[in-house]
């Protein structure tokens, strides 16, 4: 059994996501879906305090673009992608509809169960159908209902919010589209291609080829880090890699230091270098799964939006640092829209880092324009953040660690 060793496991997943290669000198319709397509999901959140996630990936990986040339990509009747329940709520191929069948299927059967939502509130779910049929697309407020009033703040959702989530949920109805990220739903004939919907798939074969996506986006990993790039049961995800060694689409290796078996996809890039400089959303491939973020970068991660703010160690919503082959730090930015400002709220450097400040001033001042900001400010929080100010500022100073 070959052994890789840690960091050339680290580049192949990098080069994997997108990594490490020239920046197309102008990005349009065809570079961003390209981007998607080799993602194969692109995960959605509505945490706006800087830039809604799914705009971020793109960003890491082909510097600015427009983000209205990736809502019509995305968010418009004939679009290549369509969002499901793949990696929580994201955006997937509209080509790889056949193969969410059998969880749909799960979500149907689920709802047989006499104390399910589904089972309580029948008439609901025929309303919305027919709601859909004769007016879609709608949003829930769109919908005329005595249920159609909130339970609470958050996710205290309406029966007829919910009710739309079950559809969607069993693949009845899609998302088609966003306004200020709430979802319009309709019927699933009228936005997914009737030779999709005729196509069937067996749940075994669907989740061998979902698992195959998933190896050719990471590159190399455990069974865990294939499972959960579309959230698949470890079991079926061991049988279905074993399946793929056996056909010779997958390599099973030894990773250094990861006391766990490893695989290859055997079409990955080596590259003996990866070079570049960018932030990551909290919900991006590299970072999402916490454990391997550990395991691949000496990484601890975790989200902060939900911990209260005397309780924060790093911020409201940091983004890791990527520099090179390694993550470096981590930034908690907002967009003062009302100011014009890209502000730094906090700045930090993981232990032994050494930042290219000249390179990390000139990301942020793209990431400012990018955003419409016109100034980027450091605000005094984080061990990196005195030198970074001064940076920002134009005092000399290359390198900090």
């Amino acid at each position: 059994m070959d052994v890789v060793s840690a960091a050339l496991a680290r580049r192949i997943a990098l080069a994997a996501q997108g990594f490490g290669r020239p920046r197309p000198s102008a990005v349009g319709t065809r570079q961003l879906r390209s981007a998607v397509e080799r993602l194969a999901v692109l995960q959605l959140d509505s945490v706006n305090v800087f830039e809604r996630s799914h705009y971020l990936p793109l960003y890491s990986r082909l510097g600015p673009y427009e983000k209205a040339l990736l809502d019509r990509l995305t968010f418009t009747a004939r679009s290549p992608f369509v969002e499901y329940w793949a990696h929580q709520a994201s955006l997937v191929p509209v080509t790889d509809w056949p193969l969410w069948r059998w969880r749909q299927q799960e979500y149907r059967e689920n709802g047989l169960r006499p104390d399910s939502w589904s089972s309580q509130h029948p008439q609901m779910l025929d309303f919305l159908r027919a709601e859909l049929a004769g007016k879609g697309p709608l949003t829930a407020a769109d919908v005329e209902h005595d249920a159609n009033a909130r339970t609470g703040p958050w996710w205290g959702w309406s029966d007829v919010k919910t009710g739309l989530e079950v559809l969607l949920l069993r693949g009845e109805v899609v998302a088609a589209g966003r306004t200020n990220f709430q979802r319009s739903y309709d019927l699933v004939e009228r936005r997914v291609p009737a030779d999709l919907l005729a196509q069937e798939v067996s749940r075994p074969d669907a989740i061998r080829e979902l698992v195959r996506t998933s190896l050719r986006a990471h590159g190399i990993g455990t069974v865990r880090d294939v499972a959960d790039y579309f959230r698949l049961s470890q079991a079926e995800t061991k049988q279905a890699l074993a399946d793929l060694v056996e056909a010779g689409s997958a390599v099973a290796v030894e990773v250094a230091g990861w006391n766990r078996p490893a695989y290859l996809d055997p079409e990955a890039r080596r590259p003996r270098r990866v070079e570049g400089m960018a932030l990551l959303s909290p919900f991006d491939p590299v970072v999402w799964e916490r454990e391997r973020a550990l395991r691949m970068f000496g990484f601890h991660y975790r989200i902060e939006i939900y911990t209260p703010a005397p309780k924060r160690q790093f911020g409201y919503y940091t983004l890791p640092l990527l520099q090179d082959e390694a993550l470096v730090g981590r930034l908690d930015l907002k967009h003062d829209r009302q100011a014009g400002v890209l502000r730094v709220q906090s700045a930090w450097r993981e232990e032994g880092a050494v930042v290219d400040l000249d390179r990390l001033v000139d990301l942020l001042r793209t990431t400012a324009r990018w955003q419409g900001a016109e100034s980027v400010a450091v605000v005094d929080r984080g061990d990196l953040a005195p030198e970074l100010a001064a940076a920002v500022a134009g005092t000399p100073g290359t390198m900090v660690g």
